[in-house]
């Protein structure tokens, strides 16, 4: 009972105040020291730390110019510690037009750099859509907002893209009328042109439509609700491009194969007429060389009947010429005989 009792009682313990108030150690900088960062690669660093006998050595990289630290691993190894410098990088690819080259539809790409307080856009050459962009011909475009500047940039460039697309196929149905009656290989030349340009646009428009998918789910990048429905339009228009550019590669490759048999078809028709003639010919060729110098021809000493004689015989194998080149209209007369037909019953 007496442990029973015992275990029943709370102790009390009493801590002195001291125990409260006692201070924390307060850790202060007792040794500042400086020196001057000379450029330096790695190996360059490691060694100035071994010869110190530090754990570690701050250089300032000769090939980057960034501050970086080297130390000494617990395995006896080194470690590099660098910078990460907060930057976005975006590449988009545009349409070009230029009337000098063969292919005249081009695509080239847009580098875009962007940083918390500034954006960099880096192109090789001049296109429409930054001529745009430089002259301010984009609707409320401006650079306080740098997402949104990057998102018109796109609209713009998805607009040119169907532009460029309607253009391209105005061409190929001009090249298809002068085509009809082509011998030679110079229509078809352009049509092959094009086709590179739809191929050009092809593999640009889908590198584009992954970097626009990509865009909201990217690190660092936060979009408010009206850049989100914007976004969702641009991605629309990009792949109603990419489709429109399928659909015309495949008419354009359709129509080459059938306009290459046109051109041989028409030569073959070129060489036909030309034999006709060759042969028409030979007949007073064949007449008059039965003759020669030493046999007097006919009609020889009768003034111009030998004249008229030979003209006659060109002239009759002219018409035969003529007859035999002439085209039939077979579609009137089958029209003629479906009539007959008709008026018959």
């Amino acid at each position: 009972k007496t442990k029973l009792e015992n275990l029943k009682k709370v102790t009390q313990v009493e801590f002195s105040e001291e125990y409260y108030d006692e201070p924390e150690e307060e850790h202060k900088i007792t040794k500042v020291k400086k020196f001057s960062l000379k450029p330096m690669n790695v190996d360059e660093a490691i060694l100035q730390m071994q010869l110190l006998g530090h754990e570690f050595f701050m250089f300032k990289d000769d090939t980057s110019g960034k501050i970086s630290v080297v130390y000494k691993r617990r395995d006896g190894d080194f470690g590099l510690i660098e910078p990460d410098d907060e930057y976005t990088l975006f590449i988009f690819r545009l349409p070009l037009f230029n009337p000098e080259n063969d292919v005249t539809y081009l695509t080239i790409p847009l580098g875009i750099v962007l940083f918390s307080d500034k954006i960099i856009t880096i192109c090789w050459t001049d296109c429409e859509v930054l001529k745009d962009v430089s002259s301010n011909r984009i609707k409320n475009i401006s650079i306080e907002n740098f997402l949104t500047f990057i998102l018109k940039i796109m609209s713009r460039t998805d607009s040119n893209f169907l532009r460029y697309l309607k253009e391209i196929n105005r061409r190929t149905i001009t090249i298809q009328g002068e085509l009809q009656m082509s011998v030679k290989n110079n229509e078809l030349i352009q049509l092959f042109n094009l086709e590179k340009s739809l191929e050009y646009f092809t593999t640009s428009l889908k590198s584009n439509q992954l970097l626009i998918e990509k865009l909201s789910k990217m690190k660092g990048i936060y979009l408010d609700e009206d850049q989100k429905d914007f976004l969702e339009d641009i991605a629309i228009d990009n792949r109603q491009a990419i489709e429109m550019t399928d659909i015309y590669s495949n008419i354009l490759s359709g129509m080459m194969d059938a306009f290459a048999s046109v051109i041989s078809n028409n030569l073959n028709i070129v060489m036909k007429r030309l034999t006709v003639v060759s042969l028409v010919l030979n007949v007073p060729t064949l007449i008059v060389s039965f003759f020669g110098m030493n046999i007097q021809l006919p009609f020889a000493n009768s003034g111009w009947i030998g004249t008229i004689c030979v003209s006659s015989i060109c002239l009759v194998a002219t018409f035969l010429a003529s007859l035999i080149l002439k085209e039939k209209p077979v579609r009137e007369k089958r029209k003629k005989k479906k009539k007959t037909k008709v008026k018959a019953i």
